[in-house]
């Protein structure tokens, strides 16, 4: 029998099934300006999802900066693939925005989260921050180190693929979404992706590319663009 808990987990990410699908996606269209030149504007905001019922609203880490691989204090780092996490948070009108806090927070390499309540057995990782925090430039970028996050079972028939959780706090705007990656086999199945439709899975994807020569070889560069009504 599936623990309280467990049931939890799959009633909230099933009662945010209907919600997701009426998300749209953010979707470019060719515009005319006055000089006779085209230009790429955007028609909507990036689709919004559940939170998930392991934010960690009250057991936040010490450590919550953007380095989620390493802990203060502690030499070795988290176990897993490591996952150069980047992107800009664009307005409706396609204009960079600054002073956004970006919140992420995931589960580790193996599909667990730090957080009390999940009741997967797969193991905590001591060395994984879980969660991190970082504020967009002036060109609306951003910029975290994690590792790529595993997938997890919810309830009979149902796995979660690996993604990651954001948060978008702005002047004018709050974005609750999460992040999928491109090809995984279950995100066919992943109730909270197959909702939406096409242009918005699309959007909800990441870029996946290989690492520049500065950074780790055996590490990979995800790009992931999020746009926002206002800012």
């Amino acid at each position: 029998m599936a623990s309280s808990t467990a049931l939890r987990r799959r009633d909230v990410l099933q009662g945010a099934i209907a919600a997701a699908g009426l998300s749209m996606l953010a979707s470019p269209t060719m515009t005319r300006a006055a000089d006779d030149t085209y230009k790429w504007v955007l028609t909507d905001v990036t689709p919004s999802t559940v939170a998930g019922p392991f934010y960690p609203l009250l057991n936040k880490p010490v450590d919550r900066d953007a380095d989620l691989t390493v802990i203060d204090g502690r030499a070795p780092r988290a176990k897993g693939q490591i996952l150069h996490l980047i992107g800009q948070v664009f307005n409706i009108k396609g204009k960079p925005v600054k002073g956004v806090q970006v919140e992420i927070w995931q589960p580790n390499a193996a599909g667990r989260y730090d957080h009390p309540s999940d009741p997967n057995p797969a193991p905590v990782d001591p060395n994984f921050q879980g969660y991190g925090a970082a504020t967009t430039d002036g060109d609306g970028r951003y910029r975290f180190k994690t590792i790529k996050p595993g997938g997890y079972p919810v309830t009979a028939g149902w796995d979660r693929p690996p993604h990651i959780h954001f948060q978008l706090t702005g002047r004018a705007d709050r974005l609750v979404t999460q992040m999928w990656f491109p090809d995984d086999p279950l995100n066919a199945q992943d109730r909270l992706f197959t909702i939406l439709r096409p242009p918005a899975q699309r959007m909800v994807t990441a870029r996946l590319e290989a690492p520049t020569a500065d950074l780790e070889p055996e590490s990979l560069i995800a790009v992931f663009n999020i746009v926002v009504p206002n800012g």
